[in-house]
C-alpha cells in the first residue's frame, strides 16, 4: 500500500528540495527492497556504523527474512500525483513480528538530511500498524538515538538481554 503526505516547510530539504515547495513523502508497506538502496541509506542515516554493510549477502537476507518493510521515498512536487514515480529512499524501517504478541523493529533508518520532518515517527506509527497495534514494539536504540524514542512516545524497558553474533566476538 502507498501513502503519500506532503510536508509543507520553510527550510532546504534535502539536496533536490526547492526551499519554498511543498514535500512529497510517498510511504510504502509492499515494496522489495535492492540490498544497494537499503545499504546506500544505512550510510546516509548514519546507521551502516552498526550494520554488516560490507556483508552483502547478509544484507539480503536481512531483507528477505523481515516480516514488516515500510519505506519513506521523497517525491519532488511536480512527480508528487504519479503513483508510479517511486523517488528517493529517505527512510526505512525493518522488523520481524508474529503479529500476535510482539515486534522488533530491527533497523529505523533516516536519511541524515531528511531527519527532523517526522519521518522516523511515520516508519514507527506504519510498521506497527502493520504488524499489529495488539503487539508490543520493542527496538534496540543506537546510543546517539536514545533521547528520540521517548518523543515519538516509546517507553524505556532497563531489562534487555542479548547474546552478541558469535562474529563479535
Amino acid at each position: 500500500t502507498d501513502l503519500l503526505l506532503f510536508i509543507v516547510h520553510g527550510e532546504r530539504c534535502g539536496p533536490f528540495a526547492n526551499p519554498n515547495s511543498t514535500m512529497a513523502i510517498r510511504y510504502h508497506t509492499d515494496v522489495k527492497l535492492d540490498s544497494d538502496e537499503f545499504i546506500d541509506l544505512l550510510k546516509r542515516s548514519t546507521l551502516a556504523e552498526r550494520r554488516p554493510v560490507e556483508d552483502e549477502s547478509r544484507i539480503k537476507e536481512m531483507l528477505a527474512h523481515a516480516d514488516v518493510l515500510v519505506t519513506a521515498h521523497w517525491i519532488d512536487d511536480s512527480a508528487a500525483v504519479d503513483p508510479k514515480v517511486t523517488g528517493r529512499l529517505v527512510g526505512v524501517s525493518r522488523a520481524i513480528t508474529d503479529y500476535a504478541y510482539c515486534t522488533y523493529l530491527s533497523d529505523l533508518a533516516v536519511d541524515s538530511d531528511y531527519q527532523g520532518r517526522g519521518i522516523g515517527r511515520e516508519l514507527i506509527r506504519l510498521t506497527h500498524e502493520v504488524a499489529g497495534h495488539q503487539t508490543r514494539l520493542i527496538l534496540l536504540s543506537a546510543p546517539a538515538a536514545e533521547s528520540y524514542y521517548p518523543h515519538v512516545g516509546m517507553q524505556p524497558h532497563h531489562s534487555c538481554w542479548m547474546i552478541p553474533p558469535s562474529d563479535e566476538g
